[in-house]
């Protein structure tokens, strides 16, 4: 009971339910564990004690929790509505808040005013923002915490909109340097917005990737979700390259003919898309570019970049510096550089000086890139833009764990627990973030991560986005069913970013397939953020189990017919996606089994779809029945509707495959035809396939009679949560 109750007081989950009947107890070792790594200690029956007496005197003494949570308009937070009587707040304004130049301070009236339905009157609320309050007792007591003000909701898409979901290494244009880059994406947007109406283009994480040989290649394993990868630059629009000289001009050329021959290599030849040579390349190329002096515009462009990024900047910059001579993985460093702020970090910051200063400028040249592709998506009119994506964690081995080793939990990887799908669990290998470190910040570290990310974003894709509120921690060590859910302060997470977007006026799609927690779907509804929807995982599972009609979909969504984790349409029509996992050794059933399952999943959508009058070809056109799904999409009453680019040629495989390593290339294929033939953003914007589709999009079709879909979201299930290891 004591280890239960100590717990409970630190978020951490000593049970959980795979499906609705069931309860699992979480194993006391783990439960001790995950405290430890939340500096609790629960070792013997006596330490147990000894934290739990600690712990319920701290929250009975507790004045104000580290973060309080205001959100605009709505009633005043419990926390402080429950403050005796005569105690004074004082907010101290975020600075650059300038309708609140001076310090806010407020008394809380008697009982009864306090009391009061709504704010009560003593409550002057504060500008938007992060803010600095203090209170003070009448018997004298005092506390501060950050108080963070946020608007009710984030930013809505301006009407209903369609764009495409792609894979940015995948697009290879005629230009590139063996994978796509932030050009190509600047020409999809302009190409798609001016030509095809679209209003956005949603990609995967562009974070920084771990340097190795091999590289990790998923997007979503990166060594920083705080800076981009310089890797996604377009070389020749860097404008410093147009000023190099001989014989840097004779080297560059040489390069160029070096990324001419890896883009042949995957365009007509079956070659992978290799970022390790790719990057080899590019970072040469770049080493000659930046001897090439700024002009004073352009330098104090870069010094302002500087000076906003700060710190978090010059860390990055040094790991990437140390790296170099040290290797990628950081707690192999010698002894005094694993700590970034010991004397030997700070004397070898002064001996790699020009190294950092390169690092820097390529997280500057990138982030002006990014501006550009989001500039190229407004000006031809996207309502929305480019949609950013939010990994759910870095790399264990990684720069933001170098960097930020206080925020996160040690000896911990988060995952998803055993259920229906999944009878193993999963483990990520990402390491959690601490609740409790970044409560004690104010979350900066989440609020900067997000203020960078939404820097040139029209919308931000959040990887499981139910993580906002509890993660499955996992001990070193142990299987993946024998972790623990480990809670954030949700109220908290949402708050900053509601505020974030809503500066950054951007819209946020939260993934939330697979496992959700009740309450969830509609709190994230409550403020704004939309879900995700997948055709073939709507059902009527509270009835039928049948397709879900397209007038009970949720409105605020983006509804779309796969993801990168999924097979590509073409592929689920055909059955092929059951055919590679069989040769992958990966079927839970027997082949046939699956094949004739599958198939009869795939008859009742068409025949459906049939029904629906959205299929006036007939059944046995795969190109048609692709068509015919996003007519489905259509109808539904979701303001995104997304269609994935691979769709639009027929592709059939699918850019990640959950539960492969090296079995099968993630993360490594260009877009290709039914054929699986590659094919170029030209040849892609010019294939009359994808205008075929594409006039679904923007004939609109008639929608009379189909009810809007009530706001709130819906309780659904979903396929689980996926990551590579």
């Amino acid at each position: 009971m004591g280890l239960s109750r100590l717990a409970a007081l630190h978020g951490v989950a000593t049970s959980f339910s795979p499906s609705a009947d069931v309860t699992v107890s979480v194993p006391d070792d783990t439960v001790t564990a995950v405290l430890a790594a939340l500096g609790v200690d629960a070792g013997t029956p006596a330490d147990v004690r000894r934290s739990l007496a600690a712990a319920e005197s701290a929250a009975a003494s507790r004045l104000l929790p580290p973060t309080v949570v205001a959100w605009s308009g709505e009633p005043l937070p419990a926390v402080l509505s429950a403050l005796p009587p005569g105690t004074v707040l004082t907010v101290d304004p975020e600075p650059g808040t300038t309708d609140a130049p001076a310090p806010l301070r407020l008394r809380v009236l008697s009982a009864p005013a306090a009391s009061a339905p709504g704010s009560p009157a003593w409550w002057t609320e504060p500008p938007l923002g992060v803010h600095r309050l203090t209170v003070r007792t009448p018997d004298h007591r005092q506390a501060t915490a950050t108080l963070v003000v946020a608007p009710d909701r984030v930013p809505q898409p301006s009407g209903r909109t369609h764009g495409f979901l792609v894979q940015l290494y995948s697009l290879l244009s005629a230009r590139s340097w063996g994978m796509g880059d932030l050009a190509d994406l600047a020409d999809l947007a302009a190409w798609s917005g001016r030509t095809l109406g679209a209003g956005f283009v949603q990609v995967n994480p562009l974070h920084a990737a771990v340097p190795g040989s091999p590289t990790d290649p998923s997007p979503y394993r990166p060594s920083s979700r705080r800076f981009p990868d310089p890797i996604h630059l377009h070389i020749e629009s860097i404008p410093e390259y147009g000023h190099v000289d001989e014989p840097g001009r004779t080297v560059l050329d040489d390069l160029r003919q070096q990324a001419a021959a890896l883009r042949e290599a995957v365009l007509n030849k079956g070659a992978l898309i290799d970022r390790d040579a790719v990057w080899e390349l590019k970072k040469q190329a770049l080493e000659i570019v930046h001897q090439v002096p700024l002009t004073p515009g352009r330098r104090a462009a870069y010094c302002d970049f500087l000076a906003a990024q700060g710190q978090a900047l010059e860390d990055h910059a040094l790991w990437c510096a140390l790296a170099e001579v040290h290797g990628p993985r950081w707690r192999t460093w010698p002894e005094g550089l694993r700590d970034p702020r010991s004397p030997q970090s700070a004397r070898a910051r002064a001996g790699l000086l020009e190294r950092v200063d390169f690092h820097c400028r390529l997280a500057w040249l990138t982030d002006t890139q990014l501006a550009t592709a989001q500039d190229a998506a407004r000006e031809a009119g996207m309502s929305v833009g480019i949609v950013h994506d939010l990994a759910v964690g870095v790399h264990p081995d990684g720069a933001d764990t170098w960097a930020q080793q206080d925020a996160f939990a040690q000896g911990m990887s988060v995952g998803a627990p055993p259920d229906a799908f999944n009878a193993h669990g999963q483990d990520w290998g990402l390491p959690p973030w601490r609740p409790d470190a970044l409560a004690a910040t104010g979350y900066a570290p989440y609020r900067h991560l997000l203020r960078g990310l939404l820097a040139h974003a029209g919308a931000l894709r959040i990887d499981h986005v139910m993580g906002l509120f509890r993660l499955w921690w996992v001990p070193e060590g142990r299987p993946p069913t024998e972790g623990a859910y480990v809670s954030h302060d949700a109220e908290a997470m949402l708050a900053v970013l509601v505020l974030e977007a809503h500066r950054a006026g951007a819209v946020v799609i939260g993934e939330d397939l697979g496992t959700v927690e009740p309450g969830v779907r509609e709190a994230l509804a409550r403020r704004g953020v939309l879900g995700t929807s997948v055709l073939w995982f709507e059902r009527d599972w509270e009835g039928t189990g049948r397709p879900l009609a397209p007038e009970r979909w949720r409105q605020d969504c983006v509804a779309t017919a796969t993801t990168h984790d999924l097979p590509s349409t073409a592929a689920r029509l055909t059955g092929d996606h059951v055919t590679l996992r069989h040769r992958l050794g990966l079927l839970a059933q027997g082949l046939e089994q699956e094949l004739a399952q599958d198939a009869a999943d795939t008859a009742e959508w068409l025949g459906y779809l049939a029904r629906l009058g959205l299929l006036p070809e007939g059944e046995g056109d795969e190109e048609a029945a692709v068509r015919a799904v996003h007519r489905f999409l259509l109808r539904t009453p979701a303001r995104m509707v997304g269609v994935w680019l691979p769709d639009t040629v027929g592709d059939r495989r699918p850019q990640n495959l959950p539960g492969t390593w090296d079995q099968y290339p993630n993360w490594r294929l260009p877009v290709a035809d039914a054929e699986g033939h590659p094919v170029t953003l030209e040849e892609i914007a010019a294939s009359p396939r994808l205008h075929r589709l594409m006039e679904v999009l923007t004939r609109r079709p008639d929608t009379t009679g189909v009810a809007a879909a009530p706001e709130g979201p819906r309780a659904r299930t979903a396929p689980p949560d996926a990551r590579p290891s």
